[in-house]
């Protein structure tokens, strides 16, 4: 048996060696096509930007959505990064909430271009979460967080609803609260080692109606980090409730590498 299994393990090793080495070649074009890669955050999983996918992909964009671990910054980190290292071309690298501070770690990758943060965190070197929200109210959202007795949180249904996604369907938010990937509460005392938006163009949408990441705090991150803003009249989860202004600021991040 053991003779056997040896054999199969070569065959199916030979089987993908041979398909690779008759795979088409990339093309120039394609290697120069811009790719987005999305950035979930707590919360959320990669279902999160369901709605902006197909308004990127129609006009012409790869997509990629990343679907983090949400067990700490370094996997998050790990997940996004093994992500961008598969691209062949320029990436706009997109961050919601808790995944802002993946994109700021990460976005110092070579292939990233632009950044994107839709209500979204953007530390500066040696800042976590916990440090950037000190000095603001406490969002009404956080009233409504459930904690595992392993120190991973989760929102109530009443919490989605009510308070992370206000702006949307009830049949969305009851399919976000039971998709809703468990983040484990101290990723928000973990600080960044690098800040990407330093270095990179930048663009921020900022949600008026944000009762999870105040709104104040946002416009604060924004100015900061010199980005490109647009406000928009929107709960925390602006890429579900208004995706088509979402995916024209990513359109605009990724116009912004012709220039």
């Amino acid at each position: 048996m053991q003779s056997i299994s040896k054999n199969a393990i070569l065959a199916a090793t030979l089987g993908t060696a041979a398909l690779a080495s008759t795979a088409a070649p990339v093309s120039n074009d394609d290697v120069q096509k811009p790719t987005v890669v999305l950035v979930h955050g707590a919360f959320a999983d990669g279902s999160s930007w369901n709605k902006i996918i197909p308004i990127l992909q129609e006009k012409g964009l790869r997509v990629v959505s990343v679907q983090n671990p949400l067990s700490s910054l370094a996997a998050d980190v790990a997940a996004t990064r093994r992500a961008l290292d598969m691209q062949t071309g320029p990436v706009v690298l997109v961050g919601h909430s808790w995944g802002g501070v993946v994109i700021t770690e990460t976005g110092q990758h070579e292939k990233v271009k632009s950044l994107v943060y839709v209500a979204a965190f953007a530390p500066s070197v040696g800042q976590s979460v916990i440090d950037m929200s000190k000095d603001y109210p406490t969002p009404s959202g956080f009233n409504h967080i459930v904690t595992d007795k392993e120190g991973f949180l989760t929102l109530s249904p009443e919490g989605v609803e009510k308070h992370l996604a206000q702006d949307v369907t009830t049949e969305q938010a009851r399919l976000m609260a039971a998709t809703q990937g468990p983040v484990r509460g101290t990723n928000f005392e973990e600080r960044v080692s690098a800040a990407a938006w330093m270095t990179k163009p930048s663009w921020y949408v900022v949600s008026e109606q944000d009762r999870m990441l105040q709104p104040a705090l946002q416009t604060a991150m924004a100015q900061k980090i010199s980005a490109h803003v647009v406000s928009l009249p929107a709960g925390h989860v602006p890429q579900l409730s208004r995706p088509s202004d979402v995916a024209k600021v990513i359109l605009a991040a990724a116009a912004h590498m012709s220039k």
